[in-house]
């Protein structure tokens, strides 16, 4: 059976908090922090974007499973950040992980699923046998325009993932996708932010998506919420992931969301595959996992996960996200987040 052999993630050490971003604009950070659950924010340095932040997360994934970077056979990379419009990523950071050239590499994009995309991808070619080993990477340094909702929750970090078929740290059961044409989020060619249907991108973007394949996922293999230990929803903030485990049937303690995952999305709204990457530090042989993605736009892919024996000695190879989350952290002004983020833009 195919599955995870190995899994990495990266988190950049600055962050703002809400309060900062709150105070810029004349808000009331307590009803921010309230109606988001959001703290604080992870953002990238100057020197950080979506192709050394997918370097950082896909060193801990091969560490993990002790694989030569050469048996690598494909890299995908998916972000709505990739730092250019016509250079891939995938070719930088497969030449900084030792893999190629004999290696097919390829950028995804689907908004906050491309991550989700491109591991399923690597999981099918490995499942295909046509290579021995795949990686699936999701990384992202996510825009918000000054003063939107966005620039709370819109944050930087990613986590890679390698597939194969020996040493597996993690069986995939089963996978499902859910996918429409729901225009709920977008950014046309040269917009520097990315714009938003706001409370359209909840209820028929968001819940839609992510309680259909869900739902899908759980019929097709035959199992109940009750049947996993954790489940991981995307998380564009701290509420949504709650109601819709909550809708499904999961507990809090089942979405390890009230001290893993919100707790995470305190400090890096984001990513599903980031979210996994926790609940990999701290899983069990045996232990069911569901991941639900969300990309606007819009779609959801699902993975039903279980952790074998190999998993609690391999991710020590790792640094862990609770390690990144609590370790040393650098607070920046509104003004150093705004240079950053580039967001004072000259025209001369």
């Amino acid at each position: 059976m195919s599955g995870i052999v190995g899994y990495g993630a990266y988190i950049p050490r600055n962050r703002i908090t809400s309060e900062e971003i709150a105070r810029q604009w004349g808000k009331d950070p307590r009803s921010i922090q309230r109606g988001l659950l959001l703290e604080e924010k992870s953002v990238p340095g100057i020197d950080e974007d979506t192709i050394t932040i997918s370097v950082a997360a896909g060193r801990d994934a091969l560490a993990r499973a002790d694989v030569d970077p050469q048996r690598v056979g494909a890299l995908y990379i998916g972000s709505e950040s990739h730092p250019y419009a016509v250079k891939p990523s995938g070719t930088v950071v497969a030449e900084a992980l030792g893999i190629g050239p004999e290696v097919h590499v390829a950028d995804f994009e689907f908004a906050c699923k491309a991550g989700t995309e491109a591991m399923f991808v690597a999981l099918s070619l490995v499942d295909s046998g046509r290579v021995e080993y795949a990686m699936g990477i999701g990384a992202d340094t996510s825009q918000g325009a000054p003063n939107d909702a966005l620039e709370f929750s819109a944050s930087g970090g990613g986590a890679a993932y390698l597939f194969g078929r020996d040493r597996v740290l993690v069986d995939v059961l089963e996978t499902y996708s859910f996918t429409t044409d729901t225009p709920d989020f977008w950014r046309r060619e040269g917009q520097f932010y990315p714009r938003h249907g706001g409370r359209f991108t909840g209820e028929p973007a968001y819940f839609k998506h992510v309680e259909a394949a869900a739902r899908g996922i759980l019929a097709r293999s035959g199992l109940k919420p009750e049947d996993f230990r954790f489940a991981v929803f995307h998380m564009p903030n701290g509420k949504f992931p709650l109601a819709a485990g909550k809708a499904l049937g999961f507990t809090n303690e089942q979405m390890k969301t009230g001290r893993v995952v919100t707790t995470m999305g305190n400090t890096y709204s984001g990513s599903s595959p980031t979210g996994l990457a926790a609940i990999l530090d701290v899983a069990e042989p045996g232990d069911r996992i569901l991941i639900t993605s969300f990309g606007s736009g819009a779609g959801s892919d699902a993975f039903v996960l279980q952790a074998t024996d190999l998993l609690p000695s391999r991710r020590e190879l790792g640094a862990t996200v609770r390690s990144m989350l609590d370790g040393p952290r650098r607070y920046l002004t509104y003004g150093e987040y705004a240079k950053y983020r580039e967001k004072i833009i000259l025209n001369h």
